[in-house]
């Protein structure tokens, strides 16, 4: 068949149906992005191919005890992922079109609103930013909020009086996943004998994965950016503005003075 004629046989339906499909696996995907349920996903995988190899060298009694596995194995993942599975069908009932939109929109202004404004009372902070790589299993692990992002609530959030002051903040496109998460700790021994255990997180967090993480000082009361392993120090409003907008997209009226030098 010429690959005119394979296109002369491709319909609409075709075209929909595939479409379909395509949307399913990718919400799929996005649901499990970042989740242990990715390691699941893996293992299973492996078996599959495990039973294939199985047939094709007729290893019987492998073959007999991955064929009782399998037929268990559906019941086995809607009791393992069940929390997941409602996730995913709340997630099915949104439109997508709203959640990317929304999606890139990073908020800049209200976090170097926010940041600035911490600085100056010399409140401590951490704001971990999502970007590519999923941070649901760090997610989990602290207070689990889902609210949009805004200045008063990162404000309150770190207030030294409230009890989700103590951890980081993770922040997925416009929205404030959660507060209070606890983050693996950078191990890297040319980090500064001053900097604590928030600047050792921001360090953790962007070395095991592509998100950004923004530090408050609450002894100094200095901004730090952490990104790629790398810490920048000493940043103003300007410096922080302008490197989250490089790293995320942001608003379009950004501040347009010299910053000053950032120390890596």
């Amino acid at each position: 068949m010429s690959p005119s004629d394979f296109f002369q046989t491709i319909s609409l339906r075709d075209v929909i149906d595939v479409l379909a499909v395509a949307l399913i696996v990718y919400n799929l995907l996005l649901l499990i992005r970042g989740t242990r349920a990715v390691q699941v996903l893996v293992g299973i995988l492996m078996l599959v191919g495990v039973a294939f190899l199985a047939r094709t060298f007729e290893l019987e009694t492998l073959e007999a005890v991955l064929n009782a596995f399998f037929i268990i194995l559906p019941f086995a993942v809607i009791i393992l992922f069940q929390n997941e599975i409602r996730r995913a069908l709340t997630a099915f009932g949104k439109n997508p079109l709203n959640r990317l939109a929304a999606e890139r929109q990073s908020g800049v202004r209200e976090i170097v609103h926010a940041a600035t404004s911490l600085a100056a009372k010399k409140i401590g902070a951490l704001i971990v930013i999502e970007r590519q790589q999923g941070l649901r299993e760090y997610i989990e692990n602290g207070i689990v909020l889902d609210a949009e992002l805004s200045f008063d609530l990162l404000l309150t959030i770190f207030n030294p009086a409230t009890p989700l002051h103590d951890g980081a903040v993770i922040i997925q496109g416009r929205r404030i996943a959660a507060a209070s998460c606890f983050l693996p700790l950078s191990s890297n021994p040319g980090l500064s004998i001053r900097s604590g255990t928030r600047h050792r997180a921001a360090l953790g967090i962007t070395e095991e994965t592509d998100a950004i993480a923004v530090v408050v000082s609450e002894e100094r009361g200095v901004i730090s950016l952490a990104i790629g392993g790398q810490l920048n120090e000493r940043l103003d409003g300007d410096d922080l503005h302008r490197l989250l907008e490089r790293h995320l997209g942001g608003d379009s009226d950004a501040p347009t003075a010299t910053p000053s030098p950032a120390r890596a």
